[in-house]
């Protein structure tokens, strides 16, 4: 969730966690620093991984309903086909 959060306030940010701790993140190639805070604030904001699996799941089953009723699927749902 580290690096979404940074990519979420940051999309071009360029960095590398030297420990285990936030404040050993090392800014690269002229990167801005992030404030610490807003980043465990925005890791706040995310969906945990859990809640990512049970959207997934959620859209597996929709597609699976759709298809088996012969109903389009929106994008979402068709992107968790795999082939």
């Amino acid at each position: 969730m580290l690096i979404k959060a940074i990519h979420s306030i940051n999309p071009n940010a360029k960095f590398r966690l030297v420990g285990d701790d936030l404040n050993d993140i090392e800014w690269l190639d002229g990167t801005t620093p992030i404030a610490v805070a807003d980043i465990e604030a925005k890791i706040a904001e995310l969906p945990t991984w859990e809640e990512l699996d049970a959207q997934a799941e959620a859209l597996k089953a929709s597609a699976k309903a759709k298809l088996i009723a012969g109903e389009a699927l929106t994008e979402d749902e068709a992107n968790t086909i795999v082939l």
